[in-house]
């Protein structure tokens, strides 16, 4: 077996202790034995929600040998909320011991810098490789195959039950509502998420009139369908003479579904259940084009526009000509006006659409923000927000106003419009004439879309799995105004040149695909752009040297990455292919005597000595 660089993990500390282990308190001694993967994620990373999907095949199929354990570790001060993680272990079907730690302690103990970070740790204790972002299944099931048969020969392999202890489920007709619409007859229809269905909700919001899907995760199309976590749902307007009469964004699917009122028939209108990748079409025959994580879709301008929350994209759907393609946005993280080609989204999962339909109003979860996309110009605004890194509760002028997470917008009679600010368990109210943010409603829990009826506004509370009826007050609640920056702290690095390393190893028996040009992908920018002296944009090289200001004192390197491996093996004619890909947000603070190198890892390790030296780093900054 080749010898493989190794590094003592440290011990997994968090102040809010562990979930799904029947309230049994763990240590990394009780994972000896066995192979570990830390799965380092928090729960409003889409990223994050793909890996979970990821590793569920992984973790089956290797339950004797292999320990998931999630480390959450949040961005937003509301997922340091003991209870809110409890939620999200439910909601998004959790199925191994998860480490809360609100404080990032164990974060820094293993030197992570993104979400989402995967740590495999062999059955005798040591760090033996590190994956960031998505794609890297593949590459850690061969290793755990490897793995096994090692320390089986060592006789150091231990196997059977792991520690996992499923909670209990709670019962209701509503688990985790995603989005809901109003029907002609007065009803809604419920995107249920949780259940992966929808359900039809007569006048009163409560009453069950039917479902949609049998609750079981699946991709199944006719007269029993299932879904798999659906969130937007949109109206098929009059007139255009199409089979189906709701349009259902199907998040873990990756897909478009339409819904036929009259006997609940499902069709897949988009979408090919397969996650878009970069270098995957992003236009053509709707049924041909991968897509990913779309979280929210709204009529507008002819088309149907899709917030595609797993590229940070908006693409639209053409439902007459059968085509779908990318309508806004770049792929790159970060809030970015301008041209439609050139803007910036972070993880968009709320739309509506203005009474004059001259505006797409954008949800953008990730940046805190609202945004809006104008049809007539082709641009896209900010109406609210800032960026990656800031968000609060805060009312008023809305160049200051503050929002968190976001997820839904509504637009109001007057034309203002309501925002679910979901992890600010509040509604608020953004008012363009003015240009004033207020608070509409507080004491809800995890609003994620709010639906007008007459006078009032009904409001999809996710994590109290119900639709709540609200009037809407002619006068704002008066809240105290928070701010916050995220809890990450800033890496110290010196002005001027700063060596950028992206380190990436393909996975055992693949080598990096070059046969159709170059297999790697590197694209750097900065917040605020003047930090960046020199080497921003786009190259093939996974290394770069940068030169940053001396007149910046803090800021944030956005770091994209992409690694494209195929199998090492002449005699196979079709040899597998995998992409694994990451985006950075790393703070950094400029000091003299700083860092002058600033290595990220994609896939694997950095040799022994560094890792220890990262590790030792780490603990002597807590």
């Amino acid at each position: 077996m080749a010898s493989r660089a190794r590094v003592r993990a440290p011990e997994l500390v968090g102040e809010g202790g562990w979930l799904n282990t029947g309230g049994k308190d763990l240590s990394l001694a009780d994972f000896r034995g066995k192979i570990t993967i830390l799965d380092f994620w928090t729960f409003c990373c889409i990223n994050c929600l793909h890996v979970l999907d990821e590793l569920r095949e992984l973790e089956e199929k290797h339950r004797d040998t292999v320990v998931i354990v999630g480390v959450h570790s949040p961005k937003f001060v509301h997922e340091a909320d003991h209870q809110a993680v409890v939620d999200a272990v439910a909601r998004y079907e959790v199925h191994h011991p998860v480490l809360d730690d609100p404080k990032l302690v164990t974060w820094k103990q293993y030197a992570v810098r993104a979400w989402p970070t995967l740590v495999v740790i062999d059955p005798e204790g040591y760090v033996v490789a590190q994956h960031a972002g998505e794609g890297h299944a593949h590459a850690i099931a061969r290793l755990v195959e490897e793995l096994e048969a090692e320390h089986e020969a060592k006789g150091t392999l231990r196997r059977g039950d792991g520690p996992y202890v499923p909670a209990e489920p709670e019962a209701g007709d509503l688990r985790f509502p995603g989005k809901a619409v109003r029907l002609a007859d007065g009803h809604f229809l419920v995107a249920d998420s949780g259940h992966h269905a929808l359900v039809e909700l007569a006048e009163d919001g409560e009453t069950v009139v039917r479902r949609i899907g049998d609750g079981e995760r699946g991709f199944v199309d006719g007269a029993a369908p299932r879904f798999s976590e659906p969130q937007g749902l949109a109206l098929v307007p009059e007139g255009l003479g199409l089979d189906y009469d709701v349009v259902v964004a199907d998040t873990v699917n990756h897909a478009l579904r339409g819904v036929r009122l009259a006997d609940g028939h499902v069709s897949t209108l988009a979408g090919t259940g397969r996650q878009w990748w970069q270098g995957s079409p992003t236009e053509g025959p709707a049924r041909e084009v991968d897509l990913s994580s779309p979280w929210d879709v709204a009529f507008f301008d002819g088309r149907v526009w899709i917030a595609m929350a797993g590229v940070h994209q908006l693409w639209a759907f053409d439902p007459v000509a059968g085509t779908v393609g990318v309508a806004a946005g770049t792929t790159n993280e970060g809030l970015v006006d301008g041209p439609v080609a050139e803007a910036w989204f972070a993880q968009p999962s709320g739309l509506a659409v203005s009474a004059d339909g001259e505006r797409l109003w954008v949800a953008d979860s990730e940046t805190s923000a609202l945004r809006w996309v104008s049809r007539e110009t082709g641009t896209v605004h900010t109406a609210v927000g800032t960026g990656l890194f800031d968000f609060g509760h805060r009312d008023g002028e809305a160049g200051q106003a503050l929002l968190q997470h976001p997820l839904g917008v509504t637009v109001l009679p007057d034309g203002s419009v309501a925002v679910s600010d979901t992890y600010n368990h509040a509604l608020r109210r953004f008012d363009p004439a003015a240009g004033e943010v207020s608070t509409l409603a507080t004491d809800l829990r995890e609003p994620s879309g709010a639906v007008l009826v007459d006078g009032d506004i009904v409001v999809v509370e996710s994590a109290r799995h119900r639709l709540t009826r609200l009037r809407l007050p002619e006068e704002a609640v008066r809240v105290d105004a928070v701010a916050h920056r995220t809890q990450r702290a800033a890496t110290e690095v010196a002005p001027g040149r700063l060596r950028l390393d992206v380190v990436f190893q393909a996975p055992s028996g693949q080598k990096l695909d070059e046969r159709y040009g170059p297999s790697t992908r590197l694209l750097v920018s900065s917040t605020p752009a003047e930090l960046l002296v020199s080497g921003a944009g786009a190259d093939t090289a996974l290394s770069r040297e940068l030169v940053l200001s001396e007149e910046v004192a803090e800021g944030v390197l956005h770091v994209s990455a992409m690694a494209a491996s195929c199998d090492d093996d002449p005699e196979i004619e079709f040899p597998a292919c995998h992409v694994h890909q990451q985006d950075w947000g790393v703070p950094v603070r400029l000091t003299a005597g700083g860092a002058t190198r600033l290595p990220l890892v994609l896939a694997g390790m950095e040799d022994a000595a560094d890792g220890a030296e990262a590790a030792d780093g780490a603990k002597a900054a807590e």
